[in-house]
């Protein structure tokens, strides 16, 4: 099954197993706009091949051997700022998989869903957005969705309450997983009025990106997660 994609996606696969690496590679190629770039069994060499290609997507094992890939993410995204990150993993640890989104990883996938969803998450992450599959959004919320002792005065309340009703528009549909473009068409606004937004939210909510955003949304009622 072909998944539709806007541009080319140059990925970079690291997983410790050669087999799993090997079948990875026929899967992605096998698809129009997608292109492997290389691949890596460590973190040394995640590093050295994504300095060298520039990938836009790298698809990342979390249990590398003796290695935790975890750490790995910042140094990765240092090097390649412009790489979005993609879990693909067989571990089922919720606070691995909440640690992975902290360091900036822009999606998950456990390693037991079907082959479309790789493709599909690939897709939505080498277009600049966040894999929220619903199954996924549950395990890596987890606790961060129980609610919360109500204090009398909440700094989060101070800040949400600062958001004007056109950004909480723009909020709910960034947590349904809308791109720029497709907000702007059901706001009836451009899309640079979108950006202009999101850079205002941020500040706001002191949020980097917009999977700390919807993070943040699911969180605080600002959105509901996939159900």
């Amino acid at each position: 099954m072909s998944i539709p994609r806007p541009q080319s996606i140059r990925v970079l696969i690291v997983d410790d197993h050669g087999i799993v690496r090997a079948g990875l590679r026929m899967l992605l190629e096998s698809q129009p706009g997608l292109t492997v770039v290389g691949e890596a069994a460590t973190c040394a060499e995640a590093l050295a091949l994504a300095t060298g290609e520039q990938p836009d997507v790298i698809v990342l094992d979390l249990d590398l051997g003796m290695e935790n890939a975890i750490e790995s993410i910042p140094t990765l995204l240092s090097a390649v700022p412009e790489a979005r990150i993609l879990v693909l993993t067989g571990v089922r640890d919720p606070e691995a998989h909440r640690e992975a989104v902290r360091r900036g990883a822009m999606g998950l996938v456990l390693k037991e869903h079907a082959a479309e969803t790789l493709l599909e998450a690939i897709a939505k992450v080498g277009a600049g957005e966040v894999w929220l599959e619903p199954s996924m959004v549950a395990r890596v919320l987890g606790e961060l969705t129980r609610p919360q002792t109500a204090q009398p005065i909440s700094p989060e309340a101070a800040k949400i309450a600062t958001l004007t009703g056109r950004e909480r528009e723009v909020i709910t549909l960034v947590g349904e997983g809308l791109r720029n473009q497709h907000i702007a068409e059901r706001l009836y606004i451009s899309e640079a009025t979108v950006r202009h937004h999101l850079t205002a939210i941020f500040a706001k909510l002191g949020v980097a990106d917009r999977f700390e955003l919807a993070i943040y949304a699911y969180q605080h009622g600002l959105a509901k997660p996939p159900a």
